[in-house]
């Protein structure tokens, strides 16, 4: 894996706002329900080509295919495991599609309009009136009623294809390319278990079967990134459940353990964690600090390890590092820029964020990058496109002024 030893590199978390043509197909997906498949992969892979285009014509250094082939940053194994059922969703355990957590709780009459609101938000006006209401709640869900098995070999490989492609058709170098790939505790969290004796058995059978995808990403020679929400996430859900920091301690152990089995044997300098508190744009006053979970995160063998460090509630979270020393060889990923607002973060803001970071964890161990993604699913868009992209060009201008401070020369222009 690359690091920032002459200049400081740029990435992002993966997920981008989907084209309007893949949207009715993902839609369908999510729905159990069928659709041209041949259509939408004709669809998707210029898609992705442009997806990669626009990332290095933005300025980011290791770029991914936008996450356009999967209905959402989870949801994507609907069409990737077998022992999985859609079902329509449980209104006593969930409020507007999303699980009750302290925030739900304590901010109902905020997500009471956000949830209406946001699942069609920044969809085209004709395409959001063909899919109608793109809720949660009212697309329902899937569970686990059976053996969890892996039938995903043709959608890794269709991924990694479409991504290399793009990646051969760039006009000059591309630094690293990266897939994100779902955590085991990420995927439980979203398809719940209806099936498995225990919470431990139904995680370790995921775990085995998402090792395929992240074995296929490692041996294609990309990067793979691990993303795990649900690990700062499940804390403001199990709060509303009145369990304690040690009971969720506790929970996120095992948990972490099986991301480590599920990465058995992959180096660890091919791999990226990401983590974050969940990318809805709501209060996040219930979010778990991470001081109390760093420890945890560093556990994961990996190499780069992704944070929010943007937005309002976790941007104080730089001096974390001033106390927790980054182990020896690792690489620090912190967001820069926030998908929690459409204002466009100023280059100098970004350049003083990222000095923040080299100053307590050292440049060459800082990467730029996001809070999180820019959109987790087809109806799960957190900017308008247009932001999205002007986002990740103050990216890398604000890592050019960051580089030339660090570094005390001139950089490329950005």
């Amino acid at each position: 894996m690359r690091r920032s030893d002459e200049r400081i590199l740029t990435t992002h978390v993966g997920s981008l706002v989907r084209p309007a043509e893949l949207v009715e197909a993902l839609r369908a997906e999510q729905l159990g329900q069928d659709y041209n498949v041949a259509d939408f992969e004709r669809s998707l892979t210029p898609a992705v080509a442009e997806a990669v285009r626009q990332q290095v014509e933005a300025g980011i250094d290791i770029v991914d295919d936008g996450e356009y082939g999967k209905v959402a940053w989870t949801q994507y194994v609907v069409e990737r495991l077998g022992g999985i059922e859609h079902r329509d969703a449980d209104p006593t355990t969930m409020r507007g599609g999303a699980l009750v957590s302290k925030d739900r709780q304590d901010f109902s009459a905020y997500y009471a309009v956000y949830d209406r609101l946001s699942s069609t938000m920044w969809l085209p006006p004709d395409l959001a009136s063909r899919v109608g209401d793109a809720s949660f709640a009212r697309l329902g869900r899937w569970f686990c009623v059976a053996p969890i098995t892996y039938r995903g070999r043709h959608a890794i490989e269709r991924d990694i294809a479409n991504l290399k492609a793009a990646l051969a058709a760039i006009q000059g170098p591309v630094t690293e390319a990266f897939l994100p790939l779902a955590a085991p505790a990420s995927v439980e969290a979203s398809v719940p278990n209806q099936h498995y004796p225990s919470d431990e058995a139904y995680v370790y059978a995921l775990a085995d079967a998402l090792r395929e995808e992240y074995l296929a990403v490692i041996d294609a020679g990309l990067l793979l990134q691990v993303d795990d929400a649900f690990i700062p996430y499940n804390y403001d859900r199990l709060l509303a459940q009145g369990l304690s920091m040690v009971e969720y301690r506790k929970h996120c152990q095992m948990r972490i353990e099986a991301v480590n089995y599920a990465l058995r044997g992959i180096p660890e300098d091919r791999v990226r964690y990401h983590i974050c508190w969940g990318s809805w744009a709501g209060p996040h006053t219930s979010d778990v600090p991470l001081k109390d979970i760093v420890d945890l995160v560093l556990k994961v063998q990996a190499q780069a390890y992704s944070v929010e460090a943007a937005n309002p509630r976790h941007e104080y979270e730089w001096k974390v590092w001033r106390e927790v020393k980054l182990p020896d060889g690792k690489i620090l990923i912190p967001g820069v820029i926030t998908h929690s607002t459409n204002v466009v973060e100023h280059p100098e803001t970004i350049a003083e964020r990222i000095e923040r970071y080299a100053a307590v964890v050292g440049r060459e161990n800082v990467l730029a990058g996001a809070d999180c993604g820019f959109a987790q699913g087809w109806n799960m868009a957190r900017t308008h496109p247009s932001v999205q992209w002007a986002k990740l060009q103050a990216l890398a201008r604000g890592a050019h002024l960051a580089s030339e401070r660090l570094w005390g020369t001139r950089t490329a222009h950005v």
